[in-house]
């Protein structure tokens, strides 16, 4: 059965901004600098031409006075831009092209190929998730990144502004945009209106808020490459965790109408910490993925229902029925599903009859039989409309969403919550790199000269930070999401897991053992603040 352009419409800004699409985190950020300098807004760039590693290597090479020593050997510069600067598609193959520079400084996404850049949304994603926080906290979030990413470099004039936050590469990139900035016309680009949703659960905002800040505490302490590597593994860890949380709220809030805030829910994933698949621990953790992932099709016909609904008030308010109004800005979520009340049952059902007919009709000369089976079940006309639909295209929307769930997961890449070993199943895992960016934002207390210190905890503390902050469970099962009570081989398994989440530590350089006694297991900063804002 063919469905028509307007019955297809999937995408919701309410509950999320994203095409589903695989995306690449640096091309994310890329696209999310823009937005951070147009408050918001994406850029809308003039630029000749599309840009190769060659048109880079001559930018630096043609301006000795900016990029002195750069002139003498064109191979090395070219080298240099290829290995340290340059975000490349398909790198290390023949077909290798550049996708723009790595997101190091705040203006690179103005030498960025816009067709091989594309973020899909969810660099407006990331933007709006900070500034809708809730705790009204989120503005000051932003402006600390725009202070980092635009730093040695005033956004009124673009000129440049020496500073202690700039190394060599920073500084280049800096001087780039210096040699070329009369031949970039950069504005906001306000030809869309921009649209701005609330959150679906306002605490993920709030959490993703305050890991900022905390993050943001260590930008001096370490090498400004690194510092970006870590909030380009925070951004995707907490944009991945958004969606695989709203996957479970989104048809909770759809079952209950009548609800003026969103469901109570838990959230547990179980990660394997080893990275060895086969271990018992290895197949909770393919359980626990899943689970999750089993639960795209019910948030596929959520979502259906959800856009299907703006579509119904569009409706309602063009009939002036019920109060409904036309709206300059986007009708809440939970206004949409409140539609779903038996206030609106009449309307709602002759909406879904007019729209039902069609699909119906257009499926006359070759009926299908899933639909005759939907048709079949006796459900309201409305409800009848959404199952076919959902039907026809959540095997479609399954494939894109589980790609764009591996990448924002960063699958198999450094900084992973999740791995798939070739012809195995998805489990979540701990990867270093996102232990180490949690780590770091775990060892910090409020409070001091720079509004943080830094202080040991414990290992069985720091579980249930992962725990409760999170949802990630390393030596116990998750209450529900898949699990039940644990038998002796789970057991085994979680004991397992605890132990290699302590070598994990060792590895990476947080802990030492110190002593068999449990309650001297601590995990050390690895940079040390004391109160006194004074570096230990």
């Amino acid at each position: 059965m063919a469905l028509g352009k307007g019955d297809k419409e999937f995408r919701h800004a309410g509950v999320s901004y994203l095409d589903y699409k695989q995306v690449e985190m640096d091309r994310v950020i890329s696209a999310f600098l823009a937005r951070l300098r147009h408050d918001g807004w994406p850029a809308r760039l003039s630029r000749t031409g599309e840009l190769t590693l060659d048109d880079y290597t001559d930018f630096f090479m043609e301006r000795p006075e900016l990029f002195a020593g750069f002139d003498r050997n064109r191979d090395v510069t070219h080298r240099w831009v290829e290995t340290n600067l340059a975000d490349l598609v398909g790198r290390g193959r023949a077909t290798q092209s550049v996708a723009g520079l790595r997101p190091l400084h705040g203006l690179t996404y103005q030498f960025r190929n816009a067709r091989k850049a594309r973020s899909y949304g969810a660099d407006e994603h990331l933007y709006e998730m900070i500034a809708q926080a809730p705790s009204g906290s989120g503005h000051n979030a932003l402006t600390q990144l725009k202070e980092f990413f635009f730093a040695g470099i005033d956004l009124h004039s673009l000129r440049i502004t020496p500073g202690p936050d700039v190394d060599v590469e920073t500084q280049a990139l800096i001087n780039l945009s210096e040699s070329k900035r009369h031949e970039v016309t950069d504005s906001a680009d306000k030809r869309v209106p921009r649209v701005s949703h609330p959150p679906l659960q306002g605490s993920w905002s709030d959490l993703l808020v305050d890991d900022i800040r905390r993050m943001m505490f260590y930008r001096t302490l370490m090498p400004r490459s690194v510092f970006v590597d870590y909030l380009k593994v925070l951004f995707a860890f907490h944009l991945g965790l958004y969606h695989l949380r709203a996957m479970k709220l989104l048809p909770a809030m759809v079952k209950e109408p009548g609800r003026t805030t969103p469901p109570d829910q838990s959230y547990g994933f179980f990660l394997d910490v080893a990275g060895v698949p086969g271990t018992d621990s290895a197949k909770l953790a393919e359980r626990s993925a899943a689970t999750w992932f089993a639960r795209i099709p019910e948030f596929v016909r959520a979502t259906f229902m959800i856009r299907k609904l703006e579509d119904f008030a569009a409706d309602l308010a063009a009939k002036h029925k019920h109060g409904v109004k036309r709206s300059s800005g986007p009708l809440p979520v939970p206004f949409l599903i409140s539609l779903l009340g038996s206030k609106y049952r009449a309307d709602r059902s002759a909406y879904g009859n007019f729209r039902l007919s069609s699909v119906v009709a257009a499926g006359q000369a070759a009926p299908d039989e899933e639909v005759r089976r939907i048709l079949g079940l006796g459900l309201d006309e409305f409800t009848t409309f959404i199952e076919i639909v959902t039907a026809q295209r959540v095997d479609f929307h399954r494939s894109y969403l589980t790609d764009c769930l591996d990448s924002l997961l960063l699958k198999n890449r450094q900084g992973a919550m999740i791995a798939q070993p070739r012809g195995g199943q998805r489990r979540f895992v701990l990867d270093g790199r996102l232990l180490e960016v949690l780590l770091q934002i775990a060892l910090l207390r409020p409070g001091g000269a720079r509004g943080y210190h830094t202080a040991a905890v414990r290992i069985d503390e720091f579980l249930d930070v992962l725990r409760m902050r999170y949802g990630l469970y390393i030596d116990r099962l998750p209450p529900s999401d898949g699990f039940g009570r644990p038998g002796i081989t789970d057991h085994a398994a979680l004991r397992a897991n605890r132990a290699a989440f302590t070598t994990r530590l060792r590895e990476i350089g947080f802990y030492t053992d110190l002593s068999d006694a449990y309650l001297t297991q601590t995990i050390t900063p690895r940079y040390t603040v004391a109160v006194d804002g004074t570096n230990v």
